[in-house]
């Protein structure tokens, strides 16, 4: 195996740092992410990319680099999200975001900085064979920006053989790396219930039928499913996240909206879910005279883990950083994550890298480690130098 030159790499992190925080305090959302993808696009102009075209899939960018050492080599496909999250940030630093309301709560700052700097590393001396193909994605955060580059072309304008993807995790310590074979983050679906009723006088309650009421029971009843329709062994999570009814205190609404999320591993049980689903509301709904209508959405896919590459970044991993700093069997994590869709059409593997203690993703105290840039672009760059070789 390759080693990465500590002192070389040293001095890119230092720079990547900085990329981070620009990235930080200038944060934009799903495909608005346009200074991002030029400052990017700019840097591997100037880094000596063979080939460097934006705009896909929206806001994407993507960049190849060809290696130099002889010999067949596989095109590996390495992968960093973008966007921000609309939230404001509560954090008091230098690089605090400077749009309102906007912030980087999830690390996808992090995410674009560490894949630049195994960018500008690997392009100085190039020594792999194959092709790195460097992968900017932007709306991660519920846009499916993953799926928009894939419809743009994403895997037929650019050679893939396998692809990968890099997430920082908090709590999980600096140096740390965790993934497994198979499931690695779950199905994100999402529904709305809209439910009308008859609308009343709050002190004549009689008079109408009670959207609040047919509301709270749905509620109530959709945290069944799990306990009573799922297997033990296996997993999901119903959650209802909004409930909206009503503008005063004395009038019973005629409507009322719930939204909410399903969370899954396995197909047959996210059917499941959503057969019982619309069971449970049509039925509740008829035994108080309402009408409710279901809407469900499939977002993101299963993020599944292909085993060979799987194997691969592992030992990788753990070359780098010891055996005992390694995860190789962790449990999936129920957050959703659009790097499913590469996994769909190319093989590869999702692994987790640590942030040290930190604020959980998606808070308003969140923020990425930068120590943390070390760890994963020493990752990508062993990944292209070995992986590379056939």
């Amino acid at each position: 195996m390759n080693a990465v030159a500590e002192d070389t790499l040293n001095e890119v992190v230092a720079e990547a740092g900085e990329w981070r925080r620009r990235f930080h305090a200038a944060p934009e959302l799903r495909y608005e992410e346009h200074g991002t993808a030029a400052f990017i696009a700019d840097k591997l102009h100037a880094f000596g990319f063979d080939r460097v075209e934006t705009g896909i899939g929206k806001t994407g960018v993507v960049g190849v680099l060809r290696g130099r050492r002889a010999g067949p080599g596989r095109n590996i496909g390495l992968r960093a999200d973008m966007d921000a999250l609309p939230i404001h940030e509560a954090n008091d630093v230098a690089h605090k975001s400077r749009h309102a309301g906007i912030m980087h709560a999830c690390g996808h700052d992090g995410h674009s900085a560490t894949l630049l700097a195994a960018a500008r590393y690997l392009s100085a001396d190039r020594d792999f064979a194959g092709t790195a193909v460097f992968i900017f994605q932007p709306a991660e955060e519920g846009g499916a920006g993953g799926k928009a580059m894939i419809d743009d072309g994403l895997f037929t304008r650019f050679d893939v053989d396998e692809v990968y993807g890099l997430h920082n995790m908090p709590n999980l310590a600096l140096g740390k790396f965790s993934t497994t074979v198979g499931p690695v983050t779950s199905a994100s679906d999402r529904f709305t219930i809209d439910i009308e009723g008859r609308g009343s006088h709050a002190s004549r309650p009689q008079e109408g039928v009670d959207t609040v009421i047919v509301g709270t029971q749905i509620v109530n009843a959709l945290q069944t499913i799990v306990s009573r329709n799922v297997h033990p062994h296996e997993s999901a999570v119903v959650s209802i996240t909004m409930f909206h009814a009503g503008e005063t205190d004395n009038v019973i609404p005629q409507k009322a909206q719930l939204r909410g999320t399903v969370r899954t591993f396995n197909p047959v049980i996210q059917d499941t879910v959503q057969t019982r689903m619309k069971e449970v509301i049509a039925g509740i709904a008829g035994t108080f005279g309402a009408t409710a209508k279901l809407t469900y959405l499939r977002d993101y896919p299963v993020t599944l883990n292909h085993a060979d590459q799987t194997a691969h970044a592992v030992r990788i991993a753990r070359d780098l950083v010891g055996v005992d700093r390694v995860v190789d069997n962790m449990k999936p994590v129920m957050g959703g994550e659009d790097f499913s869709f590469m996994l769909q059409e190319k093989p590869g593997a999702f692994v987790f890298f640590g942030n040290g203690p930190s604020f959980g993703l998606h808070t308003p105290n969140y923020d990425f480690n930068d120590q943390a840039i070390s760890h994963g672009a020493a990752f990508w760059i062993r990944l292209v130098q070995d992986r590379g070789t056939l």
